[in-house]
């Protein structure tokens, strides 16, 4: 092998979020996978986010664009209240399951 170059481009989950059932058992999994975890919850919130618009998001949740993504940003510490706001304007449901069911 004689230095061939291998290109490579970082993942973004975001890029495969195509449809409402993808987007749902991602969110899902993550609320399983990350659920005692606030930050692991927002950043799936904000990847969800980007999947479908984050200016359309902001509108239906009423926070600015630039609020939005600070708040769902990896140093972002969002309030429940704005947690619960971008749920609601990404159609998404908080599920409750009894653990271990």
């Amino acid at each position: 092998m004689t230095g061939t170059k291998i290109k490579t481009s970082p993942w973004d989950t975001a890029d495969y979020l195509k449809t409402e059932d993808d987007i749902a058992e991602y969110f899902d999994a993550c609320l399983q996978e990350g659920g005692d975890d606030p930050a692991f919850i927002a950043h799936a919130l904000g990847v969800i986010a980007r999947a479908r618009g984050m200016a359309q998001v902001a509108r239906d949740s009423g926070i600015t664009r630039e609020g939005l993504y600070k708040a769902l940003s990896e140093d972002g510490n969002p309030s429940f209240g704005t947690i619960l706001k971008v749920v609601k304007a990404l159609g998404l449901q908080l599920h409750g399951s009894k653990a271990g069911t």
